[in-house]
């Protein structure tokens, strides 16, 4: 992959403290991390409209439709999970600076890239959300079918079965979702928002 030498950064005229001023809140990437049927998708997309619903400039980036365009040339070794992690943090940090309050939903399953992302970002942009589900519940779930297809071999390099995924160490948030509703999970990430000011 070749790199572009003869680039200069142009700074806005509009920033990041007007943008999130004029919209009432801080931006933040919110960061869901954990198994494949762990919850991530579900609970961001519950909390994005929860969100909306409160005039909270927000988006979600989600892993499968960031994959569908942005990182279709990307697949499923550990260097490109690497890449397709460290192209989001920096989609992230743009939204950020656009005053955008940030989901993204992704298995991101290394520790180390997803420090990565929270070294992109300024302090206190990146919040951590631990998915937490069991693998057996996980499979039981496979709202994709991908359990299955991983246990009889038709897909390589799967998270849980066939490559590691590493649990966070110290996230902000953790949400049990085998003892969680949806709609709990949505109310502690609000609190905690509101709780650290972003809201």
């Amino acid at each position: 992959m070749s790199t572009s030498t003869n680039i200069t950064w142009h700074d806005s005229e509009v920033t990041k403290a007007e943008r999130q001023e004029r919209n009432g809140h801080k931006s933040v990437v919110i960061w869901f991390t954990g198994l494949s049927g762990s919850g991530k998708s579900t609970v961001s997309v519950a909390l994005e409209k929860a969100l909306f619903e409160q005039k909270i400039t927000s988006y979600r980036l989600d892993g499968d439709n960031i994959r569908h365009g942005l990182n279709k040339n990307l697949g499923f070794s550990p260097e490109d999970r690497k890449e397709n992690i460290r192209r989001i943090g920096e989609v992230g940090k743009l939204m950020v600076d656009a005053g955008v309050v940030t989901m993204t939903a992704f298995i991101s399953p290394y520790e180390e890239d997803r420090n990565i992302v929270r070294d992109i970002l300024e302090d206190g942009e990146f919040i951590e959300v631990y998915t937490k589900c069991s693998l057996d519940e996980c499979e039981a779930r496979d709202p994709k079918g991908l359990y299955k297809k991983a246990r009889s071999g038709e897909i390589k390099e799967f998270t849980g079965i066939n490559a590691p995924y590493e649990e966070p160490s110290n996230p902000e948030i953790t949400i049990d979702t085998e003892q969680h509703s949806v709609e709990e999970a949505v109310e502690e990430i609000v609190a905690y928002l509101k709780e650290h000011k972003y809201l």
